[in-house]
């Protein structure tokens, strides 16, 4: 028998996701299932891709309520933002990892100025994207960590390196990144039908507005101002300009992100190398964070169904910019992939249990 875990919110595309990663993970026995408006139906008629696992055929999901959750050792929240914050305050002495927004905030004025003005903010878990400097020993001591949302990881992932390493500066920062369709959830909505969005791309919550945008400036702000030498008057905070767009696919995210190079870089006699080097180091030993040869970018499809990361960087000197992109699986390392990973580090498993790096191609 493994580590009993729970999962409230297992209808959505997330919370599917995490099903079919703990369905084969070694060390977790799924323990239960809940699902708010799909309580009562079968397991297996929400997510068809599950038949024939044990663990689901003849199960149906359960509400979501704190006694029905309470047995686990672990419970993953992969519910709307909002919900998670009520649940976890009747679970209070439970090992959580939520999927949600509800506790990725530091900033409550942020928190309101992105989430309303109305909805309650219940303050800030530790931040559960493991590459981050120091971030690995503070998800192992925690009780309860908030996964980081998909457009950030693949943001984050593709710019920390360069303000650890003093490369980029850190207030002209310009993101352009593509999703996926199952990044906007399952609940039915005109412009994600197939007749809307087959054939056609559309930018959405331009101009800052999109609820990702404090959560990158604040996981890289934290990144600039991690080493003990560097003093937080130094530099001005992380600024970024971010316009998500839909894109055409199931799931996936591509990241383009550049910002203005240091002087350090930019009159390096090979500011290409001195880029690749930061992301050398910064990655190097990661399970799921790759760094692709040089000219090789990142797609999509190498990393559907994985919890891998691609990365690439390049200089632009004409511009004076870095260039980088990354891509991962927005349900995958941006959801349910991350949880699972998180889970390993909280429960002193091993960190890839259950998870792998190699997408499906084609």
């Amino acid at each position: 028998m493994g580590i009993r875990v729970a999962v409230a919110g297992a209808s959505g595309y997330a919370g599917g996701e995490l099903l079919r990663l703990l369905a084969g993970h070694p060390d977790l026995e799924i323990g239960a299932v809940t699902g708010a408006s799909s309580a009562g139906k079968p397991v297996t008629e929400v997510h068809p891709n599950l038949t024939g696992h044990p663990a689901f055929d003849g199960r149906d999901f359960q509400a979501t309520d704190a006694s029905t959750l309470s047995a686990a050792e672990l419970i993953f929240m992969a519910l709307p933002h909002g919900e998670s914050a009520a649940l976890a305050e009747q679970l209070p002495d439970a090992l959580i990892v939520d999927l949600s927004a509800d506790f990725r905030l530091g900033d409550e004025q942020a928190w309101h100025r992105f989430y309303g003005a109305d909805v309650r903010y219940a303050g800030r878990w530790a931040y559960g994207l493991p590459e981050l400097p120091g971030a690995r020993d503070a998800i192992r001591a925690a009780r309860t960590v908030a996964a980081p949302g998909c457009y950030a990881t693949t943001s984050i992932l593709a710019l920390a390196p360069l303000l650890a390493a003093g490369l980029a500066q850190p207030a002209d920062i310009v993101i352009v990144a593509a999703s996926g369709t199952s990044g906007a959830g399952r609940s039915p909505r005109p412009d994600l039908l197939a007749s809307e969005v087959m054939g056609s791309m559309s930018a959405y919550k331009a101009g800052g507005r999109h609820r990702h945008t404090p959560e990158i400036e604040q996981a890289l702000t934290e990144v600039l101002y991690f080493h003990p030498e560097r003093a937080r008057g130094d530099s001005p905070p992380v600024t970024i300009s971010f316009t998500p767009v839909l894109a055409p696919m199931p799931r996936g995210i591509l990241a383009t992100c550049t910002a203005r190079l240091t002087p350090a870089a930019a009159d390096s006699p090979d500011p290409d190398s001195a880029l690749r080097g930061a992301f050398a180091d910064a990655y190097a030993g990661e399970p799921f964070v790759h760094l692709l040869p040089a000219g090789q970018w990142p797609v999509t499809g190498a990393v559907a169904g994985s919890n891998g990361a691609h990365v690439q960087v390049t200089a632009d000197p004409h511009a004076g910019r870095a260039v980088v992109v990354a891509t991962t699986d927005n349900l995958g390392k941006g959801a349910a992939g991350q949880a699972v990973q998180i889970a390993n580090l909280m429960l002193g498993l091993p960190e890839t249990a259950g998870l792998t790096t190699h997408g499906v191609h084609p």
